[in-house]
């Protein structure tokens, strides 16, 4: 998450924000739709994880199809993004402490 910290710092995403990703289940850093949002993207990118009714249905209160398409989509390319970087042993680039 070495570019992607230092890129959400720089838009203004507070570094403490960043930190609490893990724990962002009833955690007041994040609003309802951005819980909902990476609900919604560690369901559909982790394999041991379903996406379940309810999990679409709590996504679908804050999202549009097409929002949730484009949330799908980058959750998928980020782990991409991340088997790539494994797969040729690319270290951080020293973007984020």
């Amino acid at each position: 998450m070495d570019i992607r910290h230092a890129v959400g710092v720089k838009l203004g995403v507070p570094a403490e924000k960043l930190t609490d990703l893990l724990d962002y289940r009833d955690n007041p850093h994040f609003s309802a739709r951005e819980q909902a949002a990476l609900e919604f993207c560690e369901r559909t990118t982790r394999d041991d994880l379903e996406v379940t009714d309810e999990c679409l249905a709590q996504v679908r209160e804050h999202f549009t199809e097409p929002e949730m398409v484009e949330l799908a989509f980058i959750g998928g390319f980020q782990i991409f993004a991340s088997k790539f970087a494994k797969a040729f042993r690319l270290a951080p680039q020293g973007f984020s402490s």
